[in-house]
């Protein structure tokens, strides 16, 4: 069976990708892909290593990698219309590979109608899976998919009641990633946060929350695309909050949404529920550091003693973040934030320590720091769990029944 995953990488770090690589984007198609999976940014080619053993021909693209799509295209003579390359070369590379089914790593980039049309020009594709771990804006897309995917308990609750068919499936840890970073040099981060901190409702108002206390309570070294936001995305988010403070005066004097929303350009912002936040918190600005992708980002966790994990605001329940299984892959201890259905997946305080506040938060990352021994035996039994229970060859076992499963279902309709 042939399986086709399609995704899209953060710009931000493709962007570090190619600069650090002088040249690399003149190589071949093959080349530039090799390179990027080695770096094991996201998914990489996980589900290719783990799947394979299983009978699977499987094929990852990253849609938004340009200079290694448009070498894909060179390379098959494919053309495509320079203001839509990305899925104009994504729609011939899948129309290539005649996939029998086609996982969608991202739902906002391949939408409902580009969906539609390529089931009726790859008439191979006999089962649409889609992932969704994040908030969303609109759920037609996912009419387009036969099942609906998502690590976030909360998530797949939501899906079936609006209809959808939806599995869940927790995130996972590549082993191979230890054989390419350094795991026998000194611990030199005591407490570190590798992630984003996006400012938006049911994203990360939490975790931001709970950094604000964190710094000024203890040390904690934040490394963060919010880091390098620049000027431009400080001037759009103050013109923002300026659109929409025009837009709850104008309703004072009496105007109505309607009337708002259909107003040239700035209609939009009658829809916003909310004043919209500054893209960095300067509160945390003075202790950020630029983010980590891909293997530079598991080594930095590697080389924390510590290392920080909140959960994005919609998993309010829910312990299913992908840091998890990254931290305790690498073998470094792990504080997370209590969820109920943690202990499923680690036993609290003896493969990952646990806290409710940012103060208890405190407490124990200062106990960890000054007790090397108990801290290094949290994170080997950590490690141990994630390498025996989370890793992608399981969840590769899952996938393929639930593929098996709906490909029946299908079947029968």
């Amino acid at each position: 069976m042939k399986l086709l995953r399609i995704t899209t990488n953060y710009p931000a770090y493709l962007k570090k990708f190619y600069a650090r690589r002088p040249g690399i984007e003149q190589r071949s198609y093959t080349e530039q892909k090799a390179a990027l999976d080695y770096d094991a940014f996201g998914g990489a080619d996980f589900w290719s290593h783990a799947l394979k053993p299983l009978g699977y021909d499987v094929v990852e693209i990253t849609a938004n990698a340009e200079p290694m799509q448009k070498v894909w295209a060179v390379e098959h003579r494919v053309r495509f219309r320079e203001s839509n390359w990305l899925l104009d070369i994504s729609k011939a590379q899948i129309e290539n590979e005649k996939p029998d089914v086609l996982f969608v790593a991202d739902y906002s980039t391949f939408t409902y109608q580009w969906l539609t049309e390529l089931r009726q020009s790859c008439p191979s594709i006999k089962l649409v899976l889609g992932w969704c771990g994040a908030p969303f804006e609109g759920e037609t897309v996912f009419q387009a998919y036969d099942l609906v995917l998502s690590n976030v308990p909360e998530l797949v609750e939501k899906f079936r009641e609006m209809g959808h068919r939806s599995e869940h499936m927790n995130h996972a840890f590549d082993p191979r990633i230890l054989e390419r970073i350094d795991l026998k040099g000194r611990q030199f981060i005591d407490f570190s946060f590798i992630g984003s901190i996006v400012r938006h409702n049911q994203y990360h108002l939490e975790r931001e929350r709970l950094l604000e206390r964190l710094v000024q309570l203890g040390n904690v070294e934040i490394y963060s695309p919010s880091a390098e936001m620049t000027l431009t995305d400080e001037l759009k988010a103050i013109l923002m909050r300026g659109l929409y403070g025009v837009m709850a005066g104008a309703r004072t004097t009496g105007v109505s949404n309607e009337v708002l929303q259909k107003l040239p350009v700035i209609g939009k912002a009658a829809t916003w529920e909310s004043k919209p936040l500054r893209p960095i918190n300067p509160n945390l600005t003075p202790y950020m550091k630029p983010g980590v992708f891909g293997l530079e980002m598991f080594q930095a966790l590697r080389n924390s003693k510590v290392t920080f994990n909140s959960h994005i605001d919609i998993s309010s329940r829910s312990a299913s973040n992908m840091r998890l299984f990254e931290a305790t892959g690498v073998g470094t201890c792990l504080l997370t934030d209590w969820k109920e259905n943690l202990q499923d997946l680690f036993e609290p305080d003896k493969e990952v320590v646990t806290y409710r506040s940012a103060e208890e938060c405190v407490e124990k990352v200062t106990w960890l720091l000054e007790h090397p021994k108990e801290r290094e035996e949290i994170a080997k039994a950590g490690q141990e769990r994630c390498l025996r229970n989370h890793t992608f060859d399981i969840r590769a076992r899952q996938l393929d029944e639930i593929i098996k499963k709906y490909s029946r279902a299908s079947k029968g309709n």
